[in-house]
């Protein structure tokens, strides 16, 4: 990659055509996966892309400096599965050195969490968002012909032993799949001082075979929650994140995202460079 002079730090913050501030930076650090989820890749043989268009360590780290200099102060990486990437904490350390950037967070399935979570934590790593569609392996198995539904459940509670914390879990809720476990999932996130953030199924494209009478809308679930939990409360919060957050009267927080527009779209801008171009 050919060296890009750094911009200089904006005396306003860097924002989209819709005037929101572009503060996080999202990172895919590979295509590659160990699981097949339905909704993503199902496909038994997949494309992969060739390893000459997936972003080098230090062209990563190149781009983060650019997006910093330009009023970033936050990163996810993500994947595919992004602790398949050898040596990714290798990688969170070396963005960590970039001045203004004080957060770093990981979206993972949790199958290698528990071998890395420390190193990483070590590394600098801040915080990760695990997924985790069901509690029963049975579906797991099923759904995303993975049988490593325990090693999951380790790597939540070693992100958690390992202070990645606050621990996130992503739950995609598919109508006659999982959409009968969202209380269990809310009362296992309870129990792991974790916050569950449920997701509408989204049609991606692809072989999914999506449907809209699979989808279970945010209006759909947080009714199924009230009727265990009673008067769910909005929470409103300044700044810009994907999912709107709910107080339930046990003390509990969740998260819902939506795949339909709302009101809550506007605030959701998040940069996703994966390749080179």
């Amino acid at each position: 990659m050919s060296a890009v002079p750094l911009p200089r730090r904006p005396a306003s913050p860097l924002t989209d055509a819709l005037h929101r501030p572009l503060k996080s930076l999202r990172i895919s650090v590979t295509d590659r996966c160990n699981m097949r989820c339905r909704y993503c890749m199902p496909e038994q043989e997949y494309a992969w892309l060739p390893r000459e268009s997936i972003l080098t360590f230090e062209e990563i780290d190149r781009l983060v400096g650019i997006f910093a200099a330009l009023g970033v102060d936050k990163l996810r990486l993500t994947g595919g599965e992004p602790l398949l990437r050898h040596q990714l904490p290798n990688l969170v350390r070396l963005l960590r050195r970039h001045r203004g950037i004080r957060d770093i967070a990981l979206t993972t399935n949790g199958i290698l969490l528990a071998r890395y979570a420390e190193e990483l934590r070590d590394s600098g790593l801040s915080r990760v968002t695990v997924s985790l569609d069901t509690l029963r392996p049975d579906r797991m198995l099923e759904f995303a012909r993975s049988g490593r539904h325990h090693d999951v459940l380790q790597g939540i509670a070693a992100a958690r032993r390992s202070g990645l914390e606050p621990v996130k879990l992503n739950v995609v809720v598919v109508r006659g799949y999982n959409d009968d476990e969202l209380v269990d999932l809310v009362e296992f996130a309870r129990a792991e001082r974790a916050e569950v953030r449920f997701i509408e199924y989204m049609d991606v494209g692809g072989a999914t075979e999506w449907s809209m009478d699979r989808v279970v809308s945010r209006h759909e679930m947080l009714e199924r929650l009230a009727q265990v939990y009673g008067v769910i409360t909005p929470i409103h919060e300044s700044g810009w994140a994907p999912a709107e957050r709910f107080a339930l009267q046990n003390g509990a927080v969740i998260g819902i995202i939506a795949s339909t527009p709302s009101p809550n779209m506007a605030k959701v801008s998040r940069p996703r460079p994966s390749a080179r171009t």
